[in-house]
């Protein structure tokens, strides 16, 4: 009896634990693998192409950055219960405000176009036209949203994520040498030395990995969710769990390209796919419909961190729990994002694949002023209290914004000076 007791009440306990993790898990897990979105796919696989595993460290520093950068809006929205855009309005005022705004709906609307090259490109690889899936994906959004519910919402982003994972047995199919794997992606190196094309893949890279839109969905969905200051605990391990996962697939990413399209000039993860076909059928098809889902989930997930925070500015109604007759503005925002950029896939010769890298490089240019701003209201001791950022925090966060902007201007070096790092 004793023992059963001593296993009994762990358990439950354990099982209690799960229980309320359950309840609160969602935006941590569905912010970080949604920023696996096509872009970040099309990142992945030509990084993977171009040096092979030679940059799989540089992609594992990323999780606590990630981490780092996204557990400061859990605490931001959980205490303040305000979105990112409307805290930045508060704390630095009009003109800051729209600054930081204007950028959002700039970046968040070049990125959904980049949502739909991938969607798309996915999709015309088992031969639907483009329009096709143009008009279908924006159907299966509405359904998605429309349904009055946060709840329903998360639900059905967390099983997007759960398909992000298809690259992993991808990667087992293609046989890697886990001792190439080691040897030339644990230990720090730079394949081909420093030049500007490097500096363009590290900076994709973090683009890819930490974007600005990421800031504004979190904290608005933390607000959305209901999250208290006692979930704050929970909260950060979602966010830290999500950044594990995200990271853990691109390094999957990486090894399949690595393995098979290592020296291959790859432009777009479509193109990526179709390569692998030639070599492993299934493993072709699993990049496309990873593809395809990257795309899905983080175009749901850009057009509701730009509806969120337009509806915090202008005092619109903003949650997914209301009906569309009760948030007309929040859901015509969400709904115009999305069309306007489904329709540019449609031009003829429009420089797609130029668009997907460099709104990766575009993202990470634009990252250190959000994130100043996120640092600055972390630290406001009438709003956070005891929840504010300590040293240690801001020192990393400083550390995070310093090396970006250094990496940034070694890159606009390297384009202005291109015999510099040679």
């Amino acid at each position: 009896m004793n023992l059963f007791a001593k296993l009994y009440y762990p358990l439950r306990k354990a099982w209690k634990a799960v229980g309320l993790y359950l309840v609160i898990a969602g935006p941590g897990i569905v912010v970080m693998v949604a920023d696996n979105d096509a872009g970040g796919i099309t990142t992945y696989a030509a990084t993977g192409a171009k040096y092979g595993y030679h940059l799989i460290w540089f992609l594992l520093i990323l999780i606590p950055v990630a981490y780092y950068v996204q557990e400061m809006t859990v605490r931001l929205g959980a205490i303040t219960k305000r979105g990112h855009a409307e805290a930045i309005f508060d704390g630095f005022g009009a003109f800051w405000g729209w600054f930081s705004l204007l950028d959002l709906l700039i970046l968040d609307w070049l990125t959904l176009v980049t949502e739909f090259v991938g969607m798309t490109a996915a999709l015309t690889i088992f031969g639907a036209p483009p329009w096709i899936t143009v008009i279908g994906v924006i159907l299966l959004m509405a359904v998605i949203v429309l349904n009055g519910r946060y709840w329903t919402f998360e639900k059905l982003a967390l099983l997007f994520c759960a398909l992000n994972l298809v690259y992993i047995p991808g990667a087992f199919l293609v046989h890697p040498s886990v001792r190439d794997i080691i040897h030339q992606g644990l230990i720090p190196n730079f394949a081909g030395g420093f030049n500007g094309q490097l500096f363009f893949f590290l900076m994709a890279n973090i683009g890819t990995t930490i974007a600005p839109w990421m800031l504004f969905f979190q904290q608005s969905a933390v607000v959305d969710k209901g999250m208290l200051e006692k979930d704050i605990p929970w909260g950060r391990f979602d966010t830290l769990l999500g950044s594990i996962i995200t990271v853990v697939v691109a390094v999957f990413i990486v090894i399949v390209t690595g393995t098979v399209l290592h020296g291959i000039d790859i432009d777009d993860a479509a193109q990526a796919a179709q390569e692998l076909m030639k070599t492993d059928r299934y493993v072709g098809t699993f990049l496309a419909i990873g593809l395809f889902d990257a795309g899905l989930l983080g175009a749901i997930c850009i057009s509701l961190a730009s509806s969120w925070a337009f509806g915090e500015i202008f005092g619109w109604a903003h949650s997914l729990n209301t009906k569309i007759r009760q948030a007309p503005w929040f859901y015509a925002t969400y709904f115009m994002l999305l069309i306007t950029a489904g329709l540019v896939v449609l031009i003829p010769r429009a420089p797609l694949v130029l668009i997907t890298l460099f709104v990766q490089v575009i993202a990470v240019t634009l990252l250190p002023a959000a994130l100043v701003f996120l640092i600055l209201l972390l630290n406001d001791r009438t709003t956070m209290g005891e929840r504010r950022n300590t040293p240690v925090q801001n020192l990393i966060g400083g550390f995070i914004v310093v090396s970006i902007i250094i990496l940034s201007t070694l890159y606009g070096f390297s384009v202005l000076f291109p015999n510099l790092f040679k």
